[in-house]
């Protein structure tokens, strides 16, 4: 037959016959042809930094649950690293003061001031009942330092205080008669804080072991997964009751995975508990935890009167309000917080002590330079900013924002003051101070919110807490006179 012009014809090569077939470098036979493909990778990809380190903290506690193995877990975290204590606890500071801020935009955004105003009352709540659950022992136990009570003894404390928080918790609501909606609300974010007391305890043994960066992580992990979780809820459901429950939830889970084993893995393993050492607890820390609640019930006046006097919008108002105040109480915490156990070891050397004085004025110096700093951004870009993060104009507010500023230099500077006071043990000295300045409080704001509403809840907090520094400022002069007059 005579071949077609038009038709391919596929010609087979000659290979010589000493010449092996070749085969390609990389492909696979299809029908019979060679077709190229990618190239594997020289190596597996590696998991980042994140993923090894989570990776490996679930191995650990994995084998540590199921081998019963917690308290005899070797350590693998060094002690006495203090850049990182400084990075990790301001990381810790940060998320912690963060926390109620972007839970309350992020409920603004959702479901409207009124519904946030609502969010922010249950919130002012759950954190005045924390100063319960906490009962004052932070700062105690980590300047114990020759451990006079157990680590035992001071869990055994913080679950008593915890249950008694809720308890506390649930009466008020009962007291106030809130609907099935609001008392929601209000639960779900009392065991948040019940969670935020609880692994307290666990994080200041980290503190007390010099390990102050894992209490830190600890602390900033609980609250960006307690907002991750109440962000997703809300975003799904547009309920705030749920959002709440989320945040109970974000909470649990991690104390359970992660506060809980780091204290178990990383500290000494604790010696048992004794019924003493829980009721020493008890009586030596009552004046802290006096002090501490009534400071926060100080605090937390005006906006209890406005509960009753005015709509709930303006809860948001004046806790957004207040947001610039508590970032200059966060940001002297950074700075001294991580000091109190050095602070502590320089009162106990009696030659040290006009040093210690000196360091004293010195952060009174810094908190005050702070203060200045935050009144100048909020001059200049912080109400905007404000505005545009919450969706609401704060410029009407403006000078109010400036108000509670200088409010929030007072209250940095009540707490620094507190915190030293405790490490001079003379604590039981200052309850009376603030049973004083409480009873100046609840009629002031009481007066003001009525006849100014907003303005002023804000004015009167600034009065009630500048009559408090003044008599803490005098109180400290006075027992530094006892202790140099007896020594």
């Amino acid at each position: 037959m005579p071949r077609n012009p038009f038709k391919r014809h596929e010609v087979t090569p000659v290979r010589p016959a000493n010449q092996t077939p070749r085969t390609p470098r990389y492909g696979v036979v299809v029908k019979g042809r060679k077709r190229r493909r990618a190239p594997k990778a020289a190596a597996e990809r590696q998991p980042g930094f994140l993923a090894r380190v989570a990776n490996d903290w679930w191995n650990r506690l994995i084998g540590a649950v199921f081998g019963g193995t917690f308290s005899s877990e070797t350590e693998q975290y060094l002690a006495h690293q203090t850049k990182r204590d400084y990075v990790c606890n301001t990381l810790g500071q940060a998320a912690w003061g963060m926390l109620f801020p972007l839970l309350t935009m992020v409920a603004t955004w959702f479901v409207g001031a009124e519904q946030a105003g609502l969010f922010s009352m249950a919130f002012t709540v759950g954190t005045l009942l924390l100063f319960l659950a906490n009962y004052g022992v932070r700062t105690y136990q980590v300047s114990d330092l020759d451990e006079m009570q157990t680590f035992l003894d001071y869990q055994v404390n913080r679950v008593i205080t915890c249950a008694l928080m809720l308890l506390v918790g649930w009466l008020w609501c009962q007291f106030r008669g809130y609907d099935g909606y609001m008392f929601s609300i209000c639960m779900g974010v009392l065991v948040f804080r019940a969670v935020d007391g609880l692994a307290d305890v666990y994080e200041g043994r980290l503190q007390q072991a010099d390990k102050l960066y894992l209490a830190g992580l600890s602390q900033a992990a609980r609250c960006v997964l307690g907002i991750a979780v109440f962000f997703v809820v809300l975003l799904v459901t547009r309920n705030l009751a749920w959002a709440s429950w989320g945040l109970a939830v974000g909470g649990v889970a991690s104390l359970l995975l992660l506060s809980l084993p780091l204290a178990f893995f990383e500290t000494e393993r604790s010696l048992p508990a004794s019924l003493r050492g829980v009721r020493e607890l008890f009586v030596q820390c009552f004046p802290l935890f006096l002090a501490l609640f009534l400071y926060n019930l100080i605090d937390s006046v005006p906006k209890f009167t406005m509960e009753g006097a005015l709509s709930y919008d303006n809860q948001l108002y004046y806790n957004a309000m207040y947001f610039p105040a508590h970032s200059i109480l966060m940001a002297a915490g950074f700075i001294y917080k991580p000091q109190l156990v050095r602070l502590a070891r320089i009162w106990d050397d009696p030659e040290k002590h006009r040093r210690f004085d000196l360091l004293v004025l010195a952060m009174m110096g810094v908190i005050a330079l702070i203060t200045g700093g935050m009144a100048l951004v909020m001059g200049t870009v912080g109400i905007p900013v404000m505005s545009f993060m919450y969706g609401i104009d704060f410029g009407q507010f403006r000078s109010l924002c400036l108000v509670m500023v200088a409010t929030g230099g007072v209250c940095a500077c009540i707490d620094f003051l507190y915190q030293i006071i405790t490490v001079l043990r003379a604590q039981e000295q200052v309850s009376r101070l603030y049973l004083i300045a409480i009873a100046f409080a609840v009629p002031v704001s009481m007066l003001l919110v009525n006849f100014a509403g907003l303005a002023g809840a804000v004015v009167s907090s600034l009065v009630s807490m500048a009559i408090l520094l003044v008599l803490l400022v005098t109180e400290y002069f006075a027992i530094r006179r006892r202790m140099a007059g007896g020594r």
